[in-house]
């Protein structure tokens, strides 16, 4: 019955002694890595990132067994092993090569007074000529390793550190996705907001100002029927004309919400549609057959191409350009380029600004190039599923 006491003994000792105590014991260890990810960072040129440690939940058991589980705590511990061992040997190695380098120099002052044989420089020293010659040779050898062997064990330090102290890889990408991602929802509910806004201008200021002008037309010709038919006539005509300028407008609005040609022709026809309208030639390479893909990736494809043609009419100066448009399995490609003058910048109101918040607001993304007198290339790629 004794031998079964020691093993429970000891591990009721780990579960309810030593695990409320982790979390405080490990703060000089986690104080220690704080520090050699300064120190690596600085060396590497690159900032590491700081692993988020367990939340504490005010329980120092739950505590315990929370840092016990996370892979922070291993990854620590697995550096301060290997560090104590390597760093041990590097420091060593740092802390007595110059010091080697000073006694080969002064071998040749000395070497004669020590037994024979018992002085080396590379082999043992019996002659003079070996003792003019073999202590700055292997002197220049100790400095060669100092310049050139120990700065590479620092970094290999360093990128040691930025290995096992560096939160992990899953992790990593999964914060910056996040970070992308609420970027972006932000840039979305910003170029949503700004489409609310320009429809409620566009329904405020044409087509609401256009049916309150045919409500007075109508009005003032009911008036006027009865004492004056010829103009309550014209007033009647010029209300319907006012109607059918209102009806316009609406279906500018409601082009500019989805356009209907994308779901009369498709995205490969409403596109073929856009470059026909240019005032320049545009070239076409759109993917004939299976180039359909959710309704919102469409419009933002539509919407991206109508955006960049209107710039390159209005502000590049060409004389051609070119769209393409393929699906390449989940993501839509769209290219469109031109022979203008370049030098495109999105902070001047050209509409790109506006395309890449448009791009982002469906986690894709926006490349462009611009150089000088050398054209425009707007690269577009859309996420549509598999």
């Amino acid at each position: 019955m004794g031998l079964y006491l020691v093993p429970l003994t000891l591990l009721f000792g780990a579960v309810f002694v030593a695990l409320p105590w982790l979390p405080m014991l490990m703060r000089p260890v986690m104080w220690l890595a704080g520090f050699e990810r300064r120190r690596a960072s600085r060396l590497l040129g690159r900032e590491i990132a700081t692993p988020e440690p367990p939340a504490p939940t005010g329980s120092a058991l739950e505590d315990g067994v929370r840092l016990m589980r996370s892979p922070v705590l291993w990854r620590v511990l697995a550096w301060l092993l290997l560090h104590g061992v390597l760093g041990l040997v590097a420091g060593l190695f740092g802390a007595l090569i110059w010091p080697s380098v000073l006694f080969s120099l002064s071998m040749p002052a000395w070497w004669w007074a020590a037994p024979d044989g018992s002085v080396s420089a590379l082999v043992p020293l019996h002659t003079w000529p070996q003792a003019l010659t073999l202590p700055f040779a292997q002197a220049a050898m100790y400095v060669a390793i100092a310049l050139w062997v120990l700065p590479l064990m620092a970094r290999g330090q360093a990128r040691l550190a930025e290995l096992l102290l560096s939160p992990p890889r899953r992790r990593e990408d999964l914060r910056e996705r996040v970070e992308r991602l609420t970027e972006t929802r932000a840039e979305a509910l910003e170029a949503h907001g700004a489409e609310l806004r320009r429809i409620e201008r566009d329904l405020h200021d044409g087509t609401q100002a256009q049916l309150v002008a045919v409500a007075l037309r109508l009005g003032l010709a009911d008036r006027r029927f009865a004492t004056d038919p010829d103009a309550s006539r014209e007033l009647f005509l010029a209300a319907r004309d006012g109607v059918e300028e209102a009806l316009t407008q609406l279906r500018t609005v409601i082009r500019g919400i989805y356009p209907p040609i994308l779901s009369d022709r498709g995205l490969a026809g409403a596109v073929r549609a856009l470059a026909g309208a240019q005032p320049i030639p545009v070239r076409l390479d759109v993917q004939a057959d299976g180039l359909r893909a959710p309704a919102a990736v469409e419009a933002a494809a539509y919407f991206v191409v109508a955006e960049a043609l209107t710039n390159v009419a209005k502000h590049a100066g060409a004389s051609t350009a070119e769209v393409a448009v393929h699906r390449d399995g989940p993501v839509l490609r769209v290219r469109v380029a031109d022979d203008g003058k370049g030098g495109a910048d999105e902070m001047r109101g050209s509409g790109l600004a506006g395309i890449r918040r448009r791009v982002a607001a469906l986690d894709g993304e926006t490349r462009i190039d611009s150089p000088d007198g050398r054209g425009t290339t707007l690269e577009v790629d859309l996420p549509c599923g598999s």
